[in-house]
């Protein structure tokens, strides 16, 4: 017998059961070969009397003896995995779990023989505590922890942080992975971007749900997943994990794990701001509901601080809190309220600032509220409205007649102190950013150029950010007609896209997503300015090399046809057309 042989009767010497090689044995020291068989047969055959008159009838159909106990095998089998699902559910919780550590003591050593496995894996799997010793096993055989149950592997991982992190930092490496390609997605649209789908839909995501199932109702293990977020924000500032983090949470809302919701402290705000999320806008009622946990953190308690900033750090709570931000300006313009007069929105800004200063208190261990800059809220942002008010007075002016001084032009400068909170602020430039978001969805190609210059130098390069150019390139189709104008191409790549390109690899790549969906719209002497300029060099990584090579043959199949071109009733011939060398 080879080794899967081996394998195969693995353990039943232990329990006293005769075996492959015990047969071997009695054939090789015998003298009459066949007696010895039907011995063999006899002694460790099916004990039944009634069966022995009944197996010669099957021997006449020529059904082989291995056919007969193979499926004798199966049946037991079943039937005993069956009974172990059953005594795991039944009687007193001591008895019915000593009935499975007895029957677990029996059946272990033959664990690794392939037949008898699923039996006492089932037996594991329904042991709320396996003894030590066997999951100590388990662990050490690749084979063997690979077939437990994820119940069992769940007893192995709380102990063994690394093992458990060897599982789910390939999950985690997945779920950036599929934000980003998300983020850099060829569809460009403003019906479908990275924040359409509701937070339900993304909870359903296979991560999230992987992450769900080898949690269960573990503490323990729900922490070291929340641990490993925090690290991983820390050494990345990538904030997709903060996102992650609450969709976590909220997947094991959704399952009613009280065991993890209730000591999570995070759990009611987290809920609260999911249902925000969903409206992306936050109302009267859930603002009051949202203050309220704010407010309640406690002395003593204010660790949980840093849990709520990575909660409201996620780019779907910041984009619904911006989103509001910019909502509230426009109602206080039409109330004549100053923004100092106004609670909500002073909440979201006071929420805006804590998820913006998420990873400053989770690095330092300082559990405080950021303190807001008195300037954001009495000069920026009335000299937001006043954008707002420069928009509405300018549409009246248009349409009033116009007397001989002629109509009056929109307003081309920008305060200084505009590009300087732009620069210097955090929250000012997200919110600025969100604003210039918001008149490019309105078509408002005035507004977009007039402020555009503000956004070549920001703070920490945010306009430069994935999240607000895959919005941006999204609400530019919006003013596709723009395209064919040299000034309007002029300021937005030359003034500000290009303006970085050689040195963010990620811009690079926007632009060519942008030119990919928009080329057709572009006046063709600037489209030919632009192949040249976004042309890949040596250090472009493969994604905008690819990016540009699509471009390359879209622009080749507008050309015209050699045959279109002959056609042309012109005394002198065209020059034939010289393709643009595609990228090396």
């Amino acid at each position: 017998a080879g080794p899967g042989q081996a394998a195969m009767y693995a353990g039943l010497q232990e329990l006293g059961v005769a075996n492959g090689e015990d047969l071997k044995e009695t054939l090789t020291n015998c003298t009459e070969p066949l007696k010895a068989i039907e011995q063999f047969q006899t002694e460790n055959g099916v004990l039944l009397p009634s069966l022995q008159s009944a197996l010669p009838f099957l021997d006449l159909h020529g059904t082989p003896r291995l056919e007969f106990h193979q499926s004798v095998f199966d049946e037991l089998r079943e039937k005993l995995l069956e009974r172990v699902s059953a005594i795991a559910l039944e009687g007193k919780v001591e008895e019915r779990y000593k009935k499975l550590e007895d029957l677990l003591e029996k059946s272990f050593s033959l664990v690794k023989m392939p037949s008898i496995q699923p039996v006492v894996m089932c037996v594991m799997k329904h042991l709320p505590k396996v003894p030590e010793k066997k999951l100590k096993l388990v662990m050490a055989d690749k084979d063997l922890y690979k077939a437990c149950a994820v119940e069992v592997k769940r007893q192995i991982w709380q102990d063994n942080q690394a093992l458990f992190g060897d599982e789910v930092s390939p999950l985690l490496k997945q779920y950036i992975l599929e934000k980003e390609n998300t983020l850099f997605s060829n569809d460009i649209s403003v019906l479908h971007n990275f924040f359409s789908p509701s937070p339900k839909t993304r909870r359903q995501g296979e991560v999230v749900q992987k992450l769900t199932q080898m949690i269960g109702k573990n503490v323990k293990l729900y922490d070291m997943v929340l641990q490993f977020l925090r690290t991983l924000f820390l050494r990345t500032r990538n904030v997709h994990y903060c996102t992650l983090r609450a969709e976590l949470l909220m997947s094991l809302h959704d399952l009613e794990i009280s065991e993890i919701c209730t000591v999570d402290p995070c759990h009611k705000f987290t809920w609260c701001l999911d249902a925000c999320i969903r409206e992306k806008f936050v109302d009267n009622k859930r603002a009051r509901e949202l203050q309220g946990f704010l407010d309640g953190v406690k002395k003593g308690q204010e660790q949980v601080l840093g849990d709520l900033s990575m909660i409201l750090c996620d780019p779907f709570a910041i984009n619904t809190l911006a989103l509001s931000t910019i909502r509230h300006l426009q109602d206080l313009v039409g109330q004549d309220t100053l923004p100092r007069e106004s609670p909500d929105l002073l909440l979201l800004l006071r929420m805006l600032s804590l998820g913006q200063g998420a990873w400053d208190m989770i690095d330092s261990q300082v559990f405080k509220e950021p303190k807001m800059e008195a300037e954001l809220i009495t000069k920026f942002l009335p000299m937001l409205m006043s954008f707002v008010v420069d928009d509405h007075t300018y549409n009246v002016d248009q349409k009033l007649p116009s007397e001989e001084k002629g109509p009056i032009p929109y307003p081309s400068t920008i305060p200084e102190a505009f590009t300087k909170f732009l620069q210097e602020n955090r929250i000012a430039c997200e919110i600025g950013l969100y604003y210039i978001l918001h008149i490019t969805k309105q078509r408002n190609k005035n507004a977009f150029l007039r402020l555009l210059p503000a956004l070549v130098e920001t703070f920490s390069d945010l306009a430069f950010s994935d999240i607000f150019l895959h919005l941006l390139t999204g609400n530019l189709t919006l003013l596709g007609d723009e395209f064919a104008l040299e000034e309007f191409c002029t300021s937005l790549f030359d003034g500000f896209f290009l303006t970085a390109c050689s040195r963010k690899e990620n811009v690079h790549r926007h632009v060519l997503r942008l030119l990919l969906h928009l080329h057709h719209k572009v006046a063709p002497a600037k489209l030919e300015s632009l192949q040249k300029a976004l042309e890949p060099t040596k250090q472009s990584g493969e994604a905008v090399k690819e990016l540009y090579n699509q471009l390359t043959e879209k622009l080749e199949l507008r050309k015209p046809s050699p045959a279109e071109v002959t056609e042309t009733p012109s005394m002198e011939l065209p020059l034939p057309t010289v393709p643009t060398p595609a990228s090396r």
